[in-house]
């Protein structure tokens, strides 16, 4: 599923810091943008029942899930709102292993080629580069260059509507992009706005 939605729209949309009463609006107006891949980091208030909205409200070809999940009973309270991602900031194997147990798609954060190497041991398929901004696009190459061919990577951290492009020839599979679609307080309106334009970028 999750290569499928990457390949129509690249894109990871983080809504930190988004509330319940108003997740709904603004999923709808990522999806409405083409927009298939979301999630809602567990530092946000009340994530979960932001996550469950989602999972309730959108349609099946939307994968909706968690950013910021730091421990195995966080991937179980996330499936049991309707979650099908997880989505980390480091690389913890036990978050992992949890994660491919309960069939849900996980992207652990990668710094380095051990990073990645011991996330791909744990069973991981997708990494994120994060913070991507701090190693550039050919620290992206160099790591992909020894890792198997089936694992992807996407770049997340100051990847925005003017570097896209670098990071896409780089090899990146997506993108995880936070405030530039998103920040604490945008309207469902602001939101739409905002992913016609990163949406715009990315099919140039």
């Amino acid at each position: 599923m999750i290569e499928t939605i990457l390949k129509q729209m690249p894109l990871v949309a983080i809504l930190r810091g988004v509330r319940p009463d108003e997740v709904k609006a603004i999923g709808a107006a990522l999806y409405h943008n083409g927009i298939r891949c979301i999630e809602v980091p567990l530092n946000s208030p009340s994530p979960f029942d932001s996550i469950r909205i989602l999972a309730n409200s959108l349609p099946n070809d939307c994968l909706v899930g968690a950013g910021t999940v730091l421990s195995v009973q966080d991937v179980r309270k996330v499936k049991e709102a309707g979650g099908k991602l997880i989505v980390t900031p480091n690389t913890n194997p036990d978050v992992i292993k949890a994660a491919v147990t309960e069939k849900i798609i996980v992207m652990p954060g990668i710094a380095t080629p051990t990073d990645a190497f011991n996330a791909v041991e744990a069973g991981a398929e997708y990494l994120k580069l994060f913070p991507a901004s701090s190693y550039g696009a050919e620290h992206l190459k160099a790591i992909m260059a020894v890792l198997p061919k089936n694992i992807k990577i996407l770049a997340v951290g100051g990847v925005g509507a003017a570097n896209i492009l670098e990071w896409k020839t780089a090899g990146a599979v997506g993108f995880g992009i936070a405030s530039e679609l998103y920040k604490a307080g945008d309207s469902a309106e602001i939101v739409a706005q905002k992913a016609a334009k990163i949406c715009g970028a990315i099919s140039l």
